[in-house]
């Protein structure tokens, strides 16, 4: 057996214990001979945190609304959930956008489909040792940005901004510096630029890649100034956009969360249903409440 299916299988038996065994069907009644009302189960991918909570109230949905039990099974990394559903140990997942899906499909083959969206979880920028300043306060060379609070912050020239290095997440977070005026990357790449395609950093900003998980932690860091973090792995840390963002993705943004089945189980019944029971007003009532007004909904 490779590492890589033992790293899944383990994984997985993890998501199992996590979740513990919620899902067991328990019916009584009053009249023995009466047929039990049929139950089905499905599979859901999702990543630990703040949308692991939304996805319970979809659950509980779906059980409401269709008789649907859901079992979440639990990740903690962007690149499982995909290698998962491919190999039919879930039958959905819930966690990312179609740039991401479209990258994983083209570096691996998985032969996946969008059969619903979700939220937009716009991503943002965090730091620990930035301070809003006045309007008109005097700085040096770097620039000015305006949070969703409308304070001013000050990123000056040459300071360290740590960006996930994943390939869509990566190529996101340098769209958002160029948004805020601090970089240029080459247009040709579309939304997929890379560090090798800035074709302009005026203020030397040094920006640095690390792997998702580790983005929170690296606020911490005293040689980090400023942290581009997606919303599943900043809620683990009590951070939202628009209570915490120094500067963030707006509504328009490309990067709706989308729900994905697999290209042969995508127009089952079940997940159809469970598609519906996401596009629900309770659920987007949660997302609301956890996310501070910070997921828009995609549907």
């Amino acid at each position: 057996m490779s590492i890589k299916k033992l790293a899944l299988i383990t994984t997985l038996v993890s998501a199992f214990f996590l979740t513990g065994c919620d899902n067991k069907q328990s019916a009584t009644t009053d009249n023995k001979s009466a047929e039990p009302a049929k139950v089905s189960t499905l599979k859901v991918g999702v990543i630990s945190g703040p949308e692991e909570e939304v996805a319970e109230v979809a659950k509980q949905q779906a059980k409401e609304l269709y008789n649907l039990d859901v079992e979440l099974v639990i990740f903690s990394d962007y690149v499982i959930p995909n290698q998962a559903l491919n190999d039919g140990l879930i039958d959905v997942n819930a966690f990312q956008h179609k740039p991401f899906l479209d990258e994983q499909i083209k570096e691996r083959g998985y032969k996946l489909s969008v059969v619903g969206n979700s939220f937009v979880y716009p991503i943002a920028s965090y730091s620990k040792k930035l301070k809003p300043i006045t309007q008109s306060e005097e700085t040096g060379e770097g620039v000015k940005v305006t949070s969703p609070r409308g304070e001013t912050f000050f990123i000056a020239a040459n300071s360290t901004i740590a960006i996930p290095s994943d390939p869509t997440n990566l190529g996101r977070a340098l769209l958002l510096l160029q948004h805020e005026g601090m970089i240029t990357v080459d247009k040709a790449k579309g939304l997929l630029p890379t560090v090798f395609d800035i074709t302009s950093n005026p203020y030397n900003y040094k920006i640095i890649e690390l792997e998702a998980p580790m983005l929170p932690r690296s606020l911490d860091d005293a040689q980090v100034d400023l942290a581009i973090i997606n919303n599943a792995f900043a809620g683990q840390v009590n951070l939202t956009p628009s209570k915490d963002g120094i500067f963030v993705e707006d509504k328009d943004s490309p990067y709706v969360n989308i729900i994905v089945a697999r290209e042969n189980n995508k127009d089952d019944e079940n997940v159809k249903n469970f598609v519906k029971s996401y596009q629900t007003e309770a659920v987007a009532e949660k997302a609301n409440q956890i996310f501070n007004g910070g997921a828009i909904r995609g549907w």
